[in-house]
């Protein structure tokens, strides 16, 4: 029995109770942009409003050929899917399921790559919003990529309780898209991520708008103390794997950490071979790039 289908089993195993997980099988993910010119905000408020732009992040490879956009478009519907219907639907046995945790066992997985392009895709949802939020307060990549690293975030926010968190969240040009960068460095990071005041940022993002879904961009599982911090926030966990890469161990630790009540999927990356049912399967996209 293979690696991805011992993990399915397990999860299988330990969340009969609860409704099965049915996910699709993609080949290859669809890779919408992100990367952005920022514009002034008219508005009052401070928050601050970017331009995505396309073009730029299709050259840094965050989006395939433009002759292929549509068939990965097709692909990312499928995945996101079931996370959506299960954060609308209100009902979890463990945590908000209107926050998704994308998260991996080990560095060099694909998963920021896949917060990204989850969130993109879900932006499209005519009745939904989403919200980015970089939780990888020590790598910071959706930060870098969306060119507000040194902003201010969610760490400024967990640090002064003073700060409303809504006011640096970033709109994007998408209706449905908004980011919350990681925010500027503090010590001590772990202890605030696990403080009473993040799940009073969650609980207040989460109560702003009732369609609005938490995708939170996390660390690796197994080498941060955080990414395991914020397995206690969420009520949906995505995984990412990286075929032929990620050791049979690893995967198995990592599962550990959560609930399987809180297993939103398992992304299989940089996979060849024909994905089976019950995990997706990712092509050779979002690995190298985005090293976490």
């Amino acid at each position: 029995m293979s690696l991805v289908e011992q993990a399915i089993a397990r999860m299988r195993n330990q969340a009969r109770a609860t409704a099965p997980k049915k996910l699709d099988a993609v080949s290859k993910p669809v890779a919408p942009p992100l990367i952005v010119d920022q514009v002034p905000d008219p508005a009052s408020r401070p928050a601050k409003r970017m331009t995505l732009n396309m073009e730029a992040l299709r050259a840094r490879g965050y989006l395939p050929e433009a002759a292929r956009d549509q068939q990965f478009a097709d692909h990312y519907r499928r995945i996101k899917r079931p996370l959506v219907e299960k954060a609308m639907s209100e009902v979890a046995a463990i945590g908000e399921p209107r926050v998704i945790m994308v998260t991996s066992a080990l560095p060099g997985d694909g998963k920021t790559f896949t917060s990204i392009n989850l969130a993109l895709s879900m932006a499209l949802e005519r009745d939904i919003s989403v919200l980015l939020v970089d939780c990888d307060v020590a790598k910071r990549h959706v930060s870098d990529i969306v060119g507000m690293k040194e902003e201010s975030g969610l760490l400024d926010a967990l640090v002064d309780e003073s700060v409303d968190v809504d006011s640096l969240v970033i709109q994007t040009n998408l209706s449905g898209l908004s980011i919350l960068p990681a925010g500027r460095r503090v010590e001590a990071a772990t202890e605030h991520l696990s403080s009473n005041r993040m799940r009073q940022i969650i609980a207040n993002l989460c109560s702003h708008n009732p369609r609005r879904i938490l995708l939170l961009d996390s660390p690796p599982l197994l080498i941060t103390n955080e990414g395991r911090t914020l397995v206690k926030v969420a009520g949906q966990i995505v995984l990412v794997i990286r075929a032929g890469h990620t050791p049979r161990h690893a995967v198995q630790d990592a599962m550990g950490l959560f609930d399987a009540q809180q297993t939103g999927g398992i992304i299989l990356n940089q996979v060849e071979a024909s994905p089976i049912e019950g995990y997706y399967g990712y092509g050779s996209y979002g690995t190298n790039r985005d090293a976490p």
